[in-house]
């Protein structure tokens, strides 16, 4: 049966990426995998059934305690996604991020590739690389009158929101999953993985400036009279900028306080946010159906991204069930004898086909953290993993949520993201280790 499992996700992954060709919905061949693999392994369950134990009780414990387990985890994620975008939208759309576009704005195609790196990069790492991507791509669509110029520019936003997200302990799923655990310290992998999360994207980047020479074309200038136009003062736009990005900052703080998943510190942020705006409407008494309100706004989020994400995690829960993941893992450090640049290497790839945050658990689970050596806190293993299964994600474009993200605003194809970026992202990632391995030679 895990044969089987294994063979129908990767026929489903095959039609997922080749969604432009076959003319169907991503969404909705995610959403049947999903089920398709969860309804072979629970008709499979015998032969996974322990000796000893009764079938029907295992089958019970299985639906009632894993499948319920995964649900939530995945249910964590899509609530921050939801979460998330809800909020980038309220603040973009009351003007918040005006002056992101400001400090960006330039006609020269050469000089906003930069701009676009250095505050992607950085604002990754203090947001997180879904929300940065957002943000980056509704500022671009502002910018960049050409599709296909815009859409390079969209690559290189999911390049420099994995690789910034990957040195911080708060810019990366996998990333806070070692810290909290205490495999990595916030400063250690601030320290060690900057350098090489800078040579990910920088790399990729002077290969990409020689396509992005000449000048933008101007936006088209609105009419007089049909400028922007917002609900609230320039008072009113600040706070509720300062209290969606701040809040933003904040969910890190709210998780370690309370405890709490950090999709509870975003649903915090939002509900805080809709009441500040509806007071706004209420003491400027304009009409309840402006667009702009929170309520409007929701409707306009890309649920098809959203249940894209169910699909895919549910899918690669069911095959993680089968313990697939875990024997890969195995495997891997059997073939490289320990060698572990190769192995968190593999991962990283891997990480571009497959979630990486089962990887990165997969791989917590086989090593325990040592006192000293590679797999200490800080150790080699660790920070390679966390770096590699950040950046790695990059060479496909699902392989992060960034990824998907910034496919589902700009209806950027998986062949096109494959054709342009996938083996700059590789080149990029090797370079990454390279300098990871010299820092280790020569400071560390």
């Amino acid at each position: 049966m895990t044969l089987t499992i294994v063979i129908v996700f990767l026929i489903g992954y095959l039609f997922i990426s080749l969604e432009g060709n076959l003319k169907v919905n991503k969404t909705a061949i995610a959403l049947l995998l999903s089920v398709v693999l969860w309804t072979l392994y629970t008709c499979g369950l015998s032969g996974y059934t322990p000796e000893g134990v009764a079938f029907e009780d295992f089958k019970n414990a299985v639906i009632n305690s894993r499948f319920v387990e995964h649900v939530g985890d995945t249910s964590e994620i899509l609530f921050f996604l939801l979460g998330a975008m809800t909020i980038v939208e309220v603040v973009d759309s009351n003007g918040g991020f005006n002056f992101v576009r400001q400090k960006l704005a330039t006609r020269s195609k050469h000089a906003l590739l930069w701009r676009v790196i250095i505050v992607t990069f950085f604002l990754s790492a203090t947001l997180d690389n879904l929300t940065t991507s957002i943000v980056m791509v509704m500022v671009l669509r502002k910018l960049v009158v050409s599709r296909h110029t815009r859409m390079l520019y969209c690559g290189v936003v999911i390049l420099a929101a994995n690789a910034g997200g990957a040195f911080s302990p708060i810019g990366d799923v996998t990333t806070i999953m070692l810290w909290i655990k205490g495999n990595v310290s916030s400063m250690g992998v601030i320290s060690e993985l900057f350098l090489p999360s800078l040579a990910t994207v920088i790399v990729p980047a002077v290969v990409l400036q020689w396509q992005m020479k000449g000048r933008l074309r101007p936006m088209v200038k609105e009419p007089e009279g049909t400028e922007e136009k917002y609900d609230f003062s320039l008072t009113q736009r600040n706070v509720v900028f300062y209290v969606g990005i701040v809040g933003l900052l904040s969910v890190p703080v709210f998780r370690s306080v309370t405890g709490l998943p950090p999709f509870m510190g975003v649903i915090l942020v939002l509900s805080i946010l809709w009441v500040i705006t509806e007071f706004f409407y209420s003491s400027r008494k304009i009409e309840s159906n402006r667009a702009n309100r929170v309520s409007r706004v929701l409707h306009s989020i890309d649920m098809s991204t959203i249940l894209f994400f169910l699909g895919i995690l549910m899918s690669v829960a069911a095959l993680e069930e089968t313990g697939v993941l875990t024997t890969f893992g195995k495997t891997l450090d059997q073939l490289t004898e320990g060698n572990h640049y190769l192995v968190t290497g593999v991962i990283g790839v891997a990480s571009s086909i497959v979630d990486n945050v089962p990887l990165v658990a997969s791989c917590m689970g086989m090593y325990d953290i040592q006192m000293v050596g590679d797999f200490a806190q800080d150790g080699i293993f660790w920070q390679l993993l966390a770096y590699c299964a950040g950046t790695g994600g990059s060479i496909l474009i699902i392989g992060s949520a960034a990824g998907v993200v910034v496919m589902g605003f700009e209806k950027i194809s998986f062949g096109w993201y494959m054709r342009h970026f996938s083996l700059l992202a590789l080149l990029g990632m090797l370079s990454g280790m390279g300098t990871y391995y010299l820092q280790r030679v020569l400071f560390f």
